[in-house]
């Protein structure tokens, strides 16, 4: 029999009622290493702790944060809640199967692209009238499937899609294709090449997969126009792959929901880009803390760009987002929310240079946060892209209980724009039960850049598998709250595993410590904007003592070492004196007087 070590359920949960809650078998490990142990559940004081990401130690929150948090969260790893172990849910589980859908996002696709272009201007060849035509040579060419600075060619667009075909074939549900297919520098084109553009895409697609299951989102770099024109056009060119009542509320605002067939699960599909602007625009805000200026500059909310019938549009998906997931929760169903932009903080944009680390405004994020902790009980998950990195991001309720996460797909596109943060191109393929919708774990897949344009072929292979690479006994809110607890440890292999996954291995040139490590905790645990700032200045003054008690501990070694350095260059002149002082031959030739 294996015996399992006791751990202590420190939180601000009720312990007697969660002990309640709980059977034996959900306190037991389920990794194959016995990772989790079993839970001794005690009571503990409701006080409020802020876990410290640099030693290990909690700090007692004061009661100007405590006013200002909305959320308590805990500082502690929760019980896992294995939905296996409940025999009710054992029992549908047994009776479905395991699925596969696949997520893909990303794409920027730069029509453009030249292996003969400049790496510094976006790998395009640009030749001026009269200018010689002799090749300039440089230092690195673009590759034939991309570049760190630029956006992707047609090349490695088409052997993404190729791989997703050889990988899974036709064995999958669906795909989620979460936006963003034109180049970031695609907004100058005619309305007509862009179009073309995504057309091109929509093909490949089609070609790949014969079934229509591919559920697309609009991306804010997606399409010309805007307005309904914007829509009914996309709506047209996707019209194969959307059922009349998605149609209809999509050429009306670029959002649809799609039930499944064979199971209970729905997919809503949100357009993010109305997420960016108010109906209005806010007021000046006097936080009760200030955005710390050694952090972050104050960012600036976008402020009201939309048209009449945009901010129409706009709150016409929010009702209709409340209608579908009223009507889910009283069928009983289970929901995926698909979109472009997350909410929350770029966890990878940080310094004053930066004005673009809230993705929406304010108020949209917390109307978004407000109504998935009204309706956790049937969001099964959410996906998004738009960062480019591999992340994902926690929802508490008002107890600080983890109840609703995020998994953020990293791109296909190698190139980050704004912060030099580059990645290796991604897929996704998730395993989930078809019955219940709940997601079972996802293995990535990773093309290495300098690797394929070495060998001029897209070298595709698996990168990780979710619940393996992390040690996760299962994908559940708990389950990633406990793994997000282990940046605040003194054991850092986690976060630098999670580093390592972050960017596709791409080999940064600085390593993330320090504000930048913070800053990913911080990003991943707090959505809501006011939490995020709290998350920053409460760790500022034991970030400084820490920093403090690095440079004391520079100084004390370096001190020493000058002392021992003084010391040799004193012995050397004073050996001379000592060896006659104690008649050293002497006391050689006759040991007896020693």
């Amino acid at each position: 029999m294996n015996t399992y070590p006791v751990c202590r359920l420190s939180t601000r949960l009720d312990s007697q009622s969660l002990a309640q809650s709980l059977t034996p078998d959900q306190c037991a490990c389920h990794t194959p290493t016995d990772f989790w142990p079993r839970l001794q559940i005690t009571s503990t004081p409701r006080i409020s702790y802020q876990a410290n990401i640099y030693q290990g130690f909690h700090t007692r929150s004061d009661s100007r944060q405590a006013n200002a948090r909305r959320v308590a969260f805990p500082s502690k790893e929760l019980p896992s809640s294995n939905p296996v172990s409940n025999p009710k849910l054992k029992a549908t589980l047994s009776l479905s199967l395991s699925g596969y859908f696949w997520h893909i996002s990303d794409l920027h696709l730069d029509t453009f692209y030249s292996t003969q272009g400049d790496i510094y201007k976006s790998c395009w060849q640009l030749s001026r009238p009269g200018a010689s035509t002799a090749p300039v040579e440089q230092i690195e060419s673009p590759g034939p499937f991309g570049n760190y600075n630029c956006d992707s060619p047609w090349s490695l667009v088409e052997s993404a899609v190729k791989t997703m075909k050889a990988k899974q074939g036709d064995n999958v549900e669906f795909v989620l294709w979460t936006g963003d297919a034109l180049s970031h520098s695609a907004q100058p084109l005619s309305e007509q090449k862009q179009h073309e553009i995504l057309r091109n895409i929509t093909e490949l697609l089609g070609r790949s997969f014969s079934a229509p299951f591919i559920f697309p989102v609009l991306g804010h770099e997606d399409g010309g126009h805007s307005g309904l024109q914007k829509y009914k056009q996309m709506g047209e060119l996707w019209r194969h792959w959307l059922p009349t009542e998605a149609l209809n509320t999509f050429e009306q605002g670029g959002y649809y929901s799609i039930e499944q067939t064979k199971s209970r699960l729905r997919i809503v599909a949100l357009n993010t880009n109305f997420m960016r602007h108010d109906l209005e625009p806010e007021p000046k805000v006097s936080h009760s803390l200030r955005w710390p200026a050694e952090y972050y500059g104050e960012p600036k909310t976008s402020s009201s760009t939309m048209s009449a019938q945009d901010q129409l549009q706009a709150e016409q998906q929010w009702l209709w987002l409340e209608e579908v997931l009223s009507k889910s929760r009283e069928k009983q169903e289970t929901v995926y929310i698909v979109g472009h932009m997350p909410p929350g903080v770029d966890e990878r944009q940080l310094g004053p240079q930066h004005s673009g680390q809230l993705i929406f405004t304010e108020r949209n994020n917390k109307r978004y946060l407000d109504t998935v902790r009204r309706y956790a009980s049937v969001i099964q998950g959410q996906f998004f892209g738009h960062l480019h990195s591999d992340t994902f991001r926690l929802i508490y309720d008002e107890q600080g209980t983890p109840i609703s996460w995020l998994m953020i797909a990293p791109s296909v596109v190698p190139r980050k724009e704004g912060i030099g943060g580059s990645n290796n191109p991604a897929l996704r393929l998730y395993k989930f039960d078809t019955g219940s919708g709940q997601v079972l774990d996802y293995t990535q897949y990773w093309l290495d850049l300098p690797l394929a344009n070495r060998a001029h072929e897209p070298l595709w292979q698996p990168e990780y598998n979710l619940t393996h690479y992390y040690a996760l006994s299962d994908i559940s809110a708990i389950a990633m709250h406990n793994f997000a607890e282990r940046f605040t440890g003194r054991d850092a292999s986690w976060f630098h595993r999670y580093q390592r996954a972050n960017a596709v291995r791409f080999q940064s040139s600085s390593a993330c410590q320090g504000l930048c490590m913070l800053n990913h905790y911080c990003a991943i645990t707090r959505l809501d904007y006011d939490e995020f700032r709290l998350c920053l200045e409460s760790e500022q003054l034991p970030l400084q003592g820490h920093a403090t008690v690095a440079v004391l501990s520079s100084c004390c070694a370096l001190a020493s070492l000058l002392v021992a350095l003084s010391f040799l260059c004193c012995w050397q002149h004073a050996l001379p004196w000592l060896l006659q002082l104690l008649d050293w031959p002497a006391m050689v030739a006759h040991p007896a007087n020693l």
